[in-house]
């Protein structure tokens, strides 16, 4: 990407967009679009068209989406499937349409099967079932990854895109219902230490193993992607390493300070029983992660403080 290329990121505002943002402005990039939710609806295809055709972005970040926990995912299918493929929909047509130089499309782990052999290598997309609770977000996700390799495969689209792990950073979402399992951790826990909780309640039994990238390290991975990669098929964005969910829980308990004890809810559903990435083609491509996961919970926490 030329320094001065005029750059599009969808979805600047969340975690990862907004990682996005701050990456490439300290690489020296400064020709940026950005649009709130409040000033462009991406589910609006006329609305997106006529963006598309007024500003003529060269490279496009597809980071937008409607994200959200095991709860949210659940209880929200049919948004979550309509808001998802509409999003993708309007901004890689348009970019087709207004000769795009270079496009990437950030999907989710929760695109693989729900019982893949693991590490969840590429080639195993479309190979079992879904997770039941989570699969109108991966149909979306998926349906995106191959909205790219079909605009790639007629109309030569230099189209790419990558699937993360599980993020987590600055500007995550803490919100009580509908966060993801490590930033709900954060706000339960610090919720419980200000409150002098004699408990935190987690879903599930524990066992579950997860694989978290601190956001930072994934917009890091998406910049030498844009920059070093034109291939068809998506790559895997993690660490290669995973941990269990009572694992997690102890770390966030000790980062935190929370002094009670945690309970697991064995009536709630656990989800996917693992999910972790065989990263061994970013690796080889010449990128691995920076940031370990304490170090990236103590960041985040600070995050949360000052501003939740």
């Amino acid at each position: 990407m030329e320094k001065d290329a005029k750059i599009f990121i969808a979805g600047h505002r969340g975690m990862v967009g907004s990682a996005i943002l701050r990456k490439l402005k300290s690489n020296g990039f400064s020709n940026f679009i950005l649009q709130s939710s409040s000033e462009l609806d991406l589910r609006n295809q006329q609305a997106v068209t006529d963006f598309f055709e007024k500003e003529k972005p060269q490279y496009v970040f597809l980071a937008a989406a409607k994200v959200g926990g095991i709860k949210a995912n659940n209880t929200y299918r049919a948004e979550f499937l309509y808001d998802n493929l509409s999003i993708q929909n309007n901004i890689i047509h348009n970019a087709y349409l207004q000769h795009v130089k270079k496009l990437m499309f950030l999907g989710s782990s929760c695109i693989y099967p729900k019982l893949a052999p693991q590490p969840l290598k590429e080639e195993y997309l479309l190979t079992g079932e879904l997770e039941s609770t989570n699969e109108p977000y991966a149909i979306a996700k998926i349906a995106g990854i191959k909205l790219c390799e079909a605009y790639r495969d007629q109309y030569g689209c230099n189209f790419i895109s990558v699937m993360p792990t599980n993020l987590y950073g600055i500007n995550d979402n803490y919100h009580p219902e509908n966060s993801h399992v490590l930033p709900a951790m954060i706000r339960r826990f610090h919720e419980a230490k200000m409150y002098k909780s004699a408990e935190v309640t987690i879903w599930g039994t524990g066992k579950p193993m997860r694989e978290f990238l601190f956001a930072d390290d994934m917009a890091d991975a998406c910049i030498f992607l844009m920059e070093n990669y034109d291939g068809k098929e998506f790559v895997n964005i993690g660490t290669g390493k995973d941990i269990t969910i009572s694992q997690l829980a102890e770390l966030v308990k000790t980062i935190i300070g929370y002094k009670g004890d945690i309970y697991y809810d064995t009536s709630k559903p656990d989800g996917t029983p693992r999910k972790l990435m065989d990263v061994t083609k970013l690796n080889s491509l010449g990128w691995t992660y920076t940031t370990e996961l304490a170090d990236g919970i103590i960041i985040a926490y600070e995050d949360f403080l000052r501003n939740y």
